[in-house]
This record gives structure tokens, sequence and C-alpha cells, in this order.
């Protein structure tokens, strides 16, 4: 159980595979580093991965810093009381619409990786490579040095969780008073949730799983 009423806070439900609007246009809500709300529809910025929001960067000399909090910064600086437009190009397997999305005519993806504060998502598209190698020639951001890249990040955090969960399933859904949560292994929160199963809660063995039985992914997971 977990008793976080901010963490937990109104999320919308992985939208239904629907079709596609051709642009999406509106204030929009943070929810991580690559992921916002326009209105109640969840839109994933396609062909990036930022840091996950708990992940930390090594720096060029010494030290780590919160490269996860920082992307989420710069966006919410880019996009705070601004119209953002978003052109959908599909949906991902969760069915949130995958979407370039800009701000007067700005490309935000492209800007999140030409600062530095996400990789080029290169396993599903080519399009922000050109920015990678930019940021990674100036040296700017996670590009500074040798960083672990996000999909990297998230499966290392999942092969430890998986060693220690239930039959391998290391996905903990989470009760509370705004509804039924889950956290994913690299979540800031996970380590702190404790699946107490009279509660109700349980554990999943992916995401795909827990959104079928009716549960949502916690605020910047």
């Amino acid at each position: 159980m977990l008793a976080l009423a901010g963490v937990a806070g109104a999320v919308p439900r992985p939208a239904p595979t629907v079709k596609l609007q051709a642009d999406i246009s509106g204030t929009a809500r943070i929810i991580d580093g690559d992921t916002i709300d326009v209105g109640d529809v969840r839109i994933r910025l396609e062909g990036i991965d930022a840091p996950e929001k708990g992940q930390r960067c090594a720096r060029r000399w010494f030290g780590t810093w919160g490269c996860g909090e920082m992307a989420i910064k710069q966006l919410n600086r880019m996009l705070a009381g601004r119209t953002v437009s978003c052109e959908a190009r599909g949906h991902d397997k969760y069915g949130r619409v995958l979407g370039v999305c800009s701000v007067d005519g700005d490309d935000i993806n492209a800007r999140l990786v030409r600062d530095g504060l996400a990789w080029a998502f290169v396993k599903y598209s080519q399009r922000y490579v050109r920015e990678e190698a930019e940021a990674r020639a100036s040296k700017r951001g996670v590009f500074a040095t040798v960083n672990q890249p996000p999909w990297d990040y998230r499966a290392r955090a999942w092969s430890t969780a998986e060693q220690r969960a239930p039959e391998g399933c290391a996905i903990k859904g989470n009760v509370s008073s705004k509804g039924r949560i889950y956290h994913m292994p690299w979540s800031p929160w996970y380590q702190r949730v404790t699946v107490e199963s009279g509660r109700g809660e349980r554990w999943f063995c992916s995401e795909s799983e827990a959104i079928a039985a009716g549960w949502r992914p916690v605020q910047g997971s």
C-alpha cells in the first residue's frame, strides 16, 4: 500500500485505439519527459525516449545529475501556458497517441533531443538521429559523457525486480483513494509500494495485463 495522494493523482486511462485526429491542440499537462496530456488525450512524443523520472546521469567530469527530472522541467518550460499542436501519427501498444508536437512551429520532440534531454528512439524511428548527432557533437546534457539510455535503464530495473517478484511478475498494483494504480520497476515510488493482497492489490506480469484488468499507470512512472 502507498498513501501518496499526489503521486496517485488523477491520470487518464490509456486511451482506446480510436480513429486518429489529424491534429490535436491545446494546453498540455506534463506526465513525464516524453508524455503529455492535451485535454483528455494522452500523447507519447514520437521518435524520442527521455530519461525516466528517477533516472540519474553522469556529468562530464564528476558526479551525477537528475536527468529525468530535468527533462520534465525543460518540457514544462517549453509548454507552460502555451498552445501545443500535435500531429497524430498512430498509437502505441498502450493506446497512447504517438505525436510530433510543436509550439509556435518549434518541434519540441526535436528540441528535447537537441538539448541533450532525450535520445532518438531509433528502435522505432530515425526521425531525430540528426538532432542526437548534433547534441553528441556539442556534448549537451546526457551526451556530455557515456550514459545509459532509458531503454537499458528500464531493462535493468525490470531484471532486478523480476528476480524478487512472485513468479517474476514485477509490476506492483496499488490501491489508493484515487483508484487502482500500477508501478513499473523504474517508477520513483516502486520501492515504497507494498503489495497487500487483502486490499485487492496484486502483481502483474506485463503492462497490457494491468491495463486489461482496469489499472492505470502512476503519473511519472
